[in-house]
């Protein structure tokens, strides 16, 4: 047992009055004659017996009575909670978890609605006079601050569901920092939340000790959920006319089997493809969805399914390009090649430009999709400089050394890109040995090989130097091992290298069958794919580089569905601009990216799927968890309690027992008054 205010307990030195007043008794008798005096003697003993007894109890009594008093001025309590009351102005930050899982049912309404509902309850139980700060997923503006109950309680009603996902470590340190700032002590955060596995990461809890956390977990009645999870194409190449392959992710997080779930695909609002899936219990299926297109340029996609209560992860947005033209730029040694030539030129799908060495305009590299080195004897250093940017932001480059190369050169280049270095020219005739079938190159360009298949034969090669750091993916390799013709990624780009010019003393390839659907291949590779969807909630960024701004135009991110028009931020660094969303989408679906009301790209935005898997923790793992990751200032209340108020007012002072104190006193007190009136 603890006292609120101990001070009072001095005042049990008042005890000592009737304890004088009962030693020191001054009342005066009266003197009685009597004829017996034997008589006398027997009645003062009986009389003083008696009146003794009667005289302790009384002393008890009072006694009693005055140390009852003074203990409920003190206010003694029975501790409940781990911390000691405090009677001074509390900080309480109050965490109601508004992300989309807290939309399933519970016992009494969504849990969004019951986590509201507690936290006025919660608010309620403390005085008028403490500070409240409400927090949700969205980290308002509003939010990072202390505010009376009043202001608290009109906040909360405005509470709704939003995309937005913060973990619990995020959310703590949110509150730490806020209450803390009101130098109050012993400050309190609640966090109203289904506690899902996917944000309540304890582990990663590091605060101060002062701050006491309670959790207060809700529980759905059912935890199901079917959603779209991902999608991506069977190929990075896309052409009109030709049949693509969409796949996509369906995953079902429940502990029962779905069957026929209905599946719809739209391509620019046209229904594409209808079927079903079914799914085994808390498990996934991949569904491959197949469509034609007959137009090129930006596609709008939308997957989509019907499953309830849950909707929010049932549409699945995506958009893609289907490119007009591919831009190549041949930058050409001592004369240009009319193989290369007769395979991009005379093609209506490829904008083909020849360019010398010495006439280059590197202020249009950003605009081509594929470069190509034919044959220079020497690269110089400022052509390395800027072939370097022009690949790791995307771009494609293919080199074919020239019949006597300046190694030097050529390697400061590889170096750069981390490539495998051009060796010394070997003269030794062989045939190439394999082909990469796994390879994007080659996929879908043989629907069978035959073990007696005629390859290009070489003469003489260039041999390279392994490096031990490299992204090499050879393509075509000769009998020895060696690479012909490898592919490296670097950062965002590709480089393409060839172990001999485009020369047949060097080789047959260019009069091979297989030259021309490798480099036609490669050419279609070179597109540079924009991700297919964004995320909501992220600060995402993403890149345009096709126009430059003029005059007054800026950039829009349009969605006419929802009478969404911004202007986004953006930055431009070497004639690309780096376009900035900062958190101002707040809707899944198909943005436009329009300046001077023409629509340049399309890029699509999701709900976070972190929330659609509906397992959470329960009261006593969360508990346990606790106490695995040693957060001794936390606690579980329970919210299915009929009285919230009660519990926390129980947590915030303890069992009180004042009023016990002051009902004995009053026993007391009339105990001595009924000795005194009727023991006569």
């Amino acid at each position: 047992m603890n006292f609120v205010f101990p001070t009072f307990l001095f005042a049990l030195t008042a005890v000592a009055i009737p304890i004088i007043i009962h030693l020191f008794n001054f009342r005066k008798f009266k003197k009685i004659a009597f004829t017996n005096v034997r008589f006398i003697k027997e009645v003062k003993r009986d009389t003083q017996s008696k009146s003794r007894l009667k005289h302790l109890l009384v002393l008890l009594m009072r006694i009693l009575a005055v140390c009852f008093l003074v203990f409920a001025f003190a206010q003694p309590y029975i501790p409940v909670a781990k911390n000691a009351v405090v009677e001074s102005e509390r900080a309480v930050s109050i965490y109601v978890d508004n992300s989309f899982s807290m939309d399933a049912v519970g016992k009494n309404g969504t849990l969004l609605e019951q986590a509201k509902n507690k936290a006025g309850e919660i608010a309620k139980a403390y005085k008028p006079s403490d500070k409240f700060q409400l927090l949700t997923n969205d980290f308002e503006a509003r939010h990072q601050r202390l505010m009376n109950r009043e202001e608290f309680l009109q906040q909360l009603d405005e509470v709704k569901s939003s995309p937005s996902t913060k973990n619990v470590s995020e959310i703590l340190s949110r509150q730490d920092e806020t209450v803390n700032s009101a130098h109050a002590k012993k400050p309190l955060a609640y966090l109203l939340s289904d506690f899902q596995k996917t944000m309540a990461d304890l582990d990663k809890i590091k605060l101060d000790t002062a701050l006491s956390i309670r959790f207060v977990p809700f529980e759905s009645q059912k935890i199901s959920n079917v959603f779209i999870d991902s999608c991506w194409f069977s190929s990075p190449v896309r052409k009109v006319n030709e049949t693509i392959h969409l796949l996509a992710r369906i995953k079902n997080y429940s502990n029962e089997t779905v069957e026929n779930i209905p599946v719809k695909l739209l391509i620019n609002g046209t229904q594409k493809s209808p079927g079903s899936v079914t799914i085994p219990a808390n498990n996934s299926v991949i569904d491959t969805l197949s469509f034609t297109l007959s137009e090129t340029g930006w596609q709008d996609g939308l997957i989509s399914i019907a499953d309830h209560p849950v909707t929010f992860d049932d549409n699945y947005f995506f958009s893609f390009e289907i490119a007009t033209q591919l831009n190549i730029l041949c930058i050409n040694g001592e004369k240009e090649n009319a193989y290369l030539h007769a395979l991009y030129g005379k093609d209506s799908s490829f904008i083909f430009k020849n360019s010398s060495e010495k006439q280059i305009d590197y202020s249009g590299f950003n605009s081509n999709n594929l470069i190509i080195l034919n044959e220079l004897n020497t690269i110089s250093s400022g052509l390395i400089q800027e072939l370097n940017k022009y690949i790791r932001k995307g771009g494609s480059l293919i080199v074919f050394p020239a019949a006597d190369i300046n190694q030097s050169s050529y390697n400061d280049l590889m170096q750069m890109l981390g490539c495998n270095n051009f060796g010394n020219l070997q003269s030794t005739s062989m045939k190439v040995g394999k082909i990469n079938l796994d390879d994007d190159v080659y996929k879908e360009v043989f629907t069978k090989l035959n073990d007696n298949l005629d390859l290009p034969v070489v003469s003489k090669h260039y041999s390279f130097t392994k490096n031990t750091k490299t992204t090499e993916q050879p393509l075509l390799t000769l009998e020895n091992g060696e690479s012909f013709l490898s592919k490296y990624s670097v950062e965002k780009g590709k480089v393409y290298l060839s172990s001999i010019p485009l020369n047949k003393d060097f080789s047959n390839f260019v009069q091979h069958a297989i030259f021309v659907p490798t480099f036609f291949k490669i050419a279609l590779l070179s597109v540079t794919n924009n991700r297919l969807s964004y995320t909501i909630g992220r600060d995402e960024t993403f890149d345009y580089d096709k126009m430059q701004l003029t005059g007054d135009n800026v950039f829009h991110l349009v969605n006419k569905e929802l009478s969404f028009d911004v202007i986004p931020e953006h930055r431009m660094a070497n004639n690309i601009y780096s376009i900035f969303v900062h958190n101002q989408i707040k809707s899944a679906g198909n943005y436009h990216l329009s300046s001077d009301n023409k629509s340049l790209a399309t890029y699509s935005f999701n709900y976070d799927r972190k929330e659609s898997d509906l397992k959470c923790y329960t009261p006593s793992e969360l508990e346990d968890l606790a106490a695995q990751y040693h957060i001794n200032n936390a606690e579980i209340i329970k919210s299915d309690l009929p009285s919230m108020s009660k519990q926390l007012a129980q947590l915030e002072s303890g069992i009180q027992l004042w009023k016990y104190c002051i009902i004995f006193a009053l026993i007391f007190f009339a105990v001595e008054e009924l000795l005194l009136r009727l023991w006569r």
